[in-house]
């Protein structure tokens, strides 16, 4: 049976897409990987399209097929990108079905009290092993990213020790439809650094 990795946060413009199209491209040149846009915006889909990407990609939004990804062959890696609500039949089905969650969030205090509630009414009671990953961090300010870390911590929730900072080169990718890791732009190497240390860490919590 594949891993079944859930990118969610029930808050948009966290850098969901972002975090389940790169990590879904570094996670390949290991894993056979498939990419599930259960987002009804499609935005990944969108995006992958544009391109060629090293993973296989499936929109799909419906519950009883969803459930089915546990029994799919010849895919070591899942990874599912769901929708910003959640009251979406899809992202509690993704949820139930999922060996691991990245909740990506922004560091702004406003996002980080919404996160936490998330965390505490869907996340922690469905038992599955999870962490924060800070995204869209300040490169100006990354003491903003090291105390919101703090706070998690403080409070219960597992936060990646790794973030990703902002750069106009992630921007760029879905026009050009390439991963982080494929980008020529301006401080793409940077930002590409960012997503392999999170897959990195990331790695060592799946296993």
């Amino acid at each position: 049976m594949p891993k079944i990795l859930v990118i969610t946060n029930g808050k948009g413009g966290v850098g969901k897409t972002t975090t389940a199209v790169n990590l879904a491209a570094i996670l390949s040149k290991r894993f056979s990987t498939l990419l599930v846009d259960a987002d009804p915006q499609n935005s990944a889909g969108w995006w992958v399209e544009r391109g060629e990407m090293p993973f296989e990609l499936s929109c799909e939004t419906r519950p009883p097929l969803l459930q089915q990804l546990k029994q799919i062959k010849n895919v070591d890696l899942v990874v599912i990108d769901t929708p910003p609500t959640l009251q979406s039949s899809s992202l509690l089905t993704a949820i139930a079905i999922a060996d691991f969650l990245v909740l990506p969030s922004q560091v702004a205090p406003m996002d980080l009290v919404a996160l936490i509630e998330t965390v505490k009414h869907t996340i922690t009671p469905a038992k599955v092993a999870h962490r924060v990953l800070l995204t869209k961090v300040d490169p100006r300010s990354l003491g903003d990213a090291l105390e919101a870390q703090k706070s998690l911590q403080e409070t219960g929730i597992p936060v990646f020790r790794n973030f990703i900072r902002s750069y106009k080169a992630h921007e760029r990718c879905p026009l050009d439809g390439v991963p982080i890791t494929q980008a020529k732009s301006k401080n793409a190497r940077e930002a590409a650094s960012d997503y392999r240390r999170v897959a990195s860490e990331l790695l060592s919590h799946l296993n």
